[in-house]
């Protein structure tokens, strides 16, 4: 069964294509073609942001966070800025915010437990993933005046989410609880948890949906491969085994295909939609710790963090081959590649739609 398109989320822009979400994200958009190309690597146990040169793949600046512990720089949803996400001290927290056009930061200004960071399809909300809180924090995301606060004591670890392809509802990992969480979007309201295969053992990251919008993929770093949960029913519907440590998911930018970081075992993983199963793996010469990334706007670089060897790994995914190896600092999280193609940004480390 396809998704409903006829009744989206009141505000969100109506899908390109009926088959596709990412059907925008093939062209950057007017509105990003003076930002430079540049890639933001958030240092978690250094409290800085390194910022990498696409074109020669060097570090051209590095300056602190505003804060501690960065987690992600995130896309805002006009895609006029970017965000770096500092969860710490506990109570506490801060954004600081980033000029696309110069790559340089402005200052930070306080946001309770900001682990991570997504906006409503319909440009509403900036949505504080407040994970040690357990809460879902809907701000302004101009002013920055908390306006909800949406209570989740069931899902311990919530850190990733996706949205429906209608935007009404979305779906967020308890990485902590090894479980699931639906909520309604415009009702900010709990609607069920999925409790995944593997019970409270699991421990579950990234979440995708496919470009076709009827399965969420959910990777799970203790379960060492992939879960599929039913869009529309919200119900299990199955399990990819990828490698030790599976983490970040990356729809390539024709949408045919998917990455899977393997962050244990310091592999990628390929899963192709149209044949419904893996088609490459691929491990990074000499090890590594391949976290959260993203592609770049032409589609042939994978950009990715190294987690635990302090440094950013330039991957050709066109040739399967490693391009750089780039230091940064300790921690290297949630990087983002920018600019990226689509009309507009749901957040985390730039996905778009």
């Amino acid at each position: 069964m396809a998704p409903d398109l006829q009744n989206l989320l009141p505000g969100m822009p109506p899908p390109l294509s009926s088959t596709d979400v990412y059907a925008a994200n093939r062209e950057l958009s007017p509105a990003v073609t003076d930002h430079r190309a540049l890639v933001y690597v958030p240092n978690s146990q250094s409290n800085t942001v390194s910022v990498i040169d696409q074109a020669s793949f060097q570090v051209i600046d590095t300056f602190r966070s505003g804060g501690s512990e960065p987690q992600h720089v995130v896309p805002s949803y006009d895609m006029q800025t970017l965000y770096v996400t500092n969860d710490l001290p506990i109570g506490a927290g801060s954004l600081l915010a980033i000029d696309p056009k110069t790559g340089r930061p402005g200052s930070a200004f306080p946001v309770r437990d900001p682990y991570n960071m997504y906006y409503t399809p319909d440009g509403q909300f900036a949505l504080v993933v407040a994970e040690a809180d357990k809460s879902l924090d809907f701000y302004d995301p101009y002013t920055w005046q908390k306006l909800h606060s949406m209570a989740v004591p069931t899902c311990a670890g919530i850190d990733h989410m996706d949205f429906t392809a209608d935007g009404r509802f979305a779906l967020a990992s308890c990485e902590f609880a090894g479980r699931m969480l639906v909520f309604d979007v415009a009702a900010r309201t709990e609607v069920k948890t999925i409790d995944l295969p593997g019970g409270r053992s699991g421990m579950p990251q990234d979440v995708k949906l496919s470009p076709d919008g009827r399965t969420f993929f959910i990777a799970d770093m203790a379960a060492n491969g992939v879960y599929t949960v039913d869009a529309l029913r919200f119900e299990n519907t199955g399990f990819i085994p990828t490698g030790k440590g599976a983490h970040g998911l990356y729809v390539t930018r024709d949408s045919q295909q998917m990455l899977i970081t393997n962050r244990h075992e310091g592999s990628i993983s390929v899963w192709d939609f149209a044949a419904n199963k893996l088609v490459n793996k691929w491990y990074i010469p000499g090890g590594g710790s391949p976290d959260m990334g993203n592609i770049s706007a032409d589609g042939r670089v994978f950009w990715v963090s190294g987690r635990h060897h302090g440094e950013v790994y330039a991957v050709d995914i066109v040739n399967w081959n490693l391009l750089a190896r780039i230091p940064v600092g300790r921690g290297a999280h949630g990087l983002t590649v920018w600019p990226q193609p689509g009309r507009y940004s749901t957040g985390h480390t730039g996905v778009m739609r």
